[in-house]
């Protein structure tokens, strides 16, 4: 009855929302931040990465955090694995790198895209034996190169300090396991004193940096207020800017540099002041594309196939367009880029007679 318990962890907060930690425990001790960590030579300095992703499908389950079927309907698609490798090899490619899903058969598909492009990679969850789990890591650990895939069995209770980069291929609404998840690549090794962070759910949106000041007593005192305040996805994505990869802008090397700036809210402004109707936006829109997918194209079947690589700028200016017009469902979202894309073959088609 007099017993004193100390409860000792690195991220002070639960992840059951129904579960707050203050009911457990009187009082939190709070130790040094990640910085100070960093700074005094305890752990890695990470190099963040984020790349914009539409999380409008997505659906938050009775947990507090986004549901296992949803983020596999949206991870599992081949525009997001595609984006996944754009990444790793834009900014990780040779590098001992842990990927996290969220569910078995994103993770599956992630394995087999990379098998398929050539990369040393294995996959780990919950349905592989002992003995098997065993031969991975130690695969793992003795591989330079090597990738892992995996969902949440390593997120807590795994030490591999030869990790150089960590993907997040998932989104999150979990402080706790944000930073679980980017703290497997912050061990320090030999001469290793820093490592890659990518992030392809808005997390670094959502709670900032890694590095970035918590007030952990405010979140111990109010976790409830602190998810409540979460800024929104949706309010994250009306700040994106489209940036395309060096990879992709490279089919369109014979356009100037000022043929693929195109801001819609500025153009949507520019529409409404002249009296047109707003699908004019969407129309000067398409015309640019067409344009650049014509000027580096020998005929119109390559300018077709060309346009494919245009879908993530397709649906940022989509979704930029609907904010302007205040209508952002996502069947009408999904309509106007499915239109967007049947007019674009249809202009690309007149530009070659």
């Amino acid at each position: 009855e007099e017993c004193f318990i100390l409860g000792v962890t690195a991220t002070p907060l639960s992840s059951n929302i129904s579960l707050p930690m203050k009911e457990i425990y009187n009082d939190l001790i709070v130790g040094e931040n990640i910085q100070s960590l960093i700074d005094k030579g305890f752990l890695a300095e990470a190099t963040t990465y984020s790349f914009n992703v539409n999380l409008s499908s997505l659906k938050i389950g009775a947990n507090g955090d986004y549901t296992v079927k949803s983020s596999e309907e949206l991870y599992a698609k081949n525009t997001m694995q595609t984006k996944l490798v754009n990444a790793y090899e834009s900014t990780s490619k040779g590098k001992k790198t842990l990927i996290f899903n969220n569910g078995i058969q994103t993770s599956r598909h992630v394995y087999e895209v990379f098998k398929s492009a050539g990369y040393k990679i294995r996959y780990i969850d919950n349905t592989n034996t002992k003995e098997e789990r065993k031969n991975v890591l130690s695969w793992f650990k003795n591989t330079p190169d090597a990738i892992l895939t995996s969902v949440g069995i390593l997120t807590t209770g795994f030490d591999e300090p030869t990790i150089e980069s960590i993907i997040i291929n998932r989104a999150t609404k979990s402080l706790a396991l944000y930073f679980q998840m980017i703290g497997r690549g912050s061990r320090i090794f030999d001469a290793k004193t820093e490592f890659s962070v990518l992030d392809l759910g808005n997390n670094v949106s959502r709670f900032g940096l890694w590095t970035s000041d918590i007030d952990w007593q405010l979140i111990f005192k109010n976790p409830t207020f602190f998810l409540e305040n979460l800024i929104s996805d949706d309010e994250i994505e009306r700040n994106f800017r489209y940036v395309m990869p060096d990879s992709i802008k490279e089919m369109f090397a014979n356009s100037q540099d000022i043929d693929f700036d195109f801001d819609v809210k500025e153009e949507y402004e520019i529409v409404v002041k002249s009296g047109q109707k707003s699908k004019a936006v969407l129309m000067k829109s398409i015309e640019q594309h067409a344009k650049i997918c014509a000027e580096n194209s020998e005929d119109v079947f390559d300018a077709h196939i060309l346009s494919r690589e245009l879908h993530d700028d397709i649906e940022f200016r989509i979704k930029q367009y609907s904010y302007c017009i205040l209508k952002s469902s996502n069947n009408y979202i999904k309509w106007l880029e499915e239109d967007y894309k049947r007019q674009l073959r249809v202009k690309i088609s007149q530009l070659f007679h």
